[in-house]
């Protein structure tokens, strides 16, 4: 009988396939988690599960016979009750009417405070779950600044670019306004050299015949004395 086949076997008297598996795996589960946790299970009538630590050990492999060391683990191990016993032997008989074999176990059947170790299981699970939504959202908290900020940086670049291109039409504007300015000074001052030089020439000569005639004629006036 795998597990599908107990649900079948358990839904007409717990309401349901659905139901019937519900209650196998919250069993299941119970017990899986006890024993992890190290305490022993112990069902009146059934039987009882528990962890044992097995040592390092050496053993042999049995297709080669070569001696291998094993590592330390821990496995569970289940002891059948008196009860289940008994009923595998054939010395005590299957009740009938559908009563149930193993019946309910009663109160403090469960050694080792095992129920508690389930709910603290559970608790456990339920912090863990917490821990871990708190953590994801400090983490979404956290991404989502991390992308703010990126997003500024990127504006930020993105403005220093437009301030340094404008900056360099800036200079480049002024640049060529300087060499046009250059051009035209350089032109003004060929154009303006000629000019200059024949106004002196026109200024300097009447000057020099006017000497010219001052001379002769302090010259005549010298020879008639």
């Amino acid at each position: 009988m795998n597990k599908a086949q107990l649900v079948e076997a358990i839904a007409d008297k717990l309401g349901g396939r659905q139901q019937a598996a519900d209650a196998v795996d919250a069993v299941l589960d119970a017990m899986v988690r006890a024993v992890v946790a190290g305490d022993r299970v112990s069902v009146t009538g059934f039987g009882s599960f528990e962890k044992v630590d097995r040592p390092a050990r050496y053993a042999r492999n049995p297709q080669t016979g070569e001696r291998v060391r094993v590592k330390k683990t821990s496995v569970p191990r289940f002891r059948a009750g008196q009860g289940f016993k008994d009923l595998v032997a054939g010395t005590k008989k299957l009740p009938k009417g559908g009563e149930v074999s193993v019946k309910k176990a009663p109160k403090g059947s469960l050694s080792g405070g095992a129920s508690a170790t389930v709910k603290k299981a559970v608790a456990k699970k339920a912090t863990t779950a917490k821990k871990a939504a708190a953590k994801t959202a400090v983490a979404r908290k956290t991404t989502a600044k991390k992308v703010a900020t990126a997003k500024k940086v990127v504006a930020k670049t993105a403005a220093v670019k437009k301030t340094a291109a404008a900056a360099k039409k800036t200079t480049a504007a002024a640049k060529k306004t300087t060499a046009a300015a250059a051009k035209k000074t350089a032109t003004t001052a060929k154009k303006t050299a000629p000019a200059a030089k024949k106004a002196t020439a026109k200024t300097t000569a009447p000057a020099k015949k006017a000497t010219a005639r001052k001379t002769t004629a302090k010259k005549t006036t010298a020879r008639k004395k």
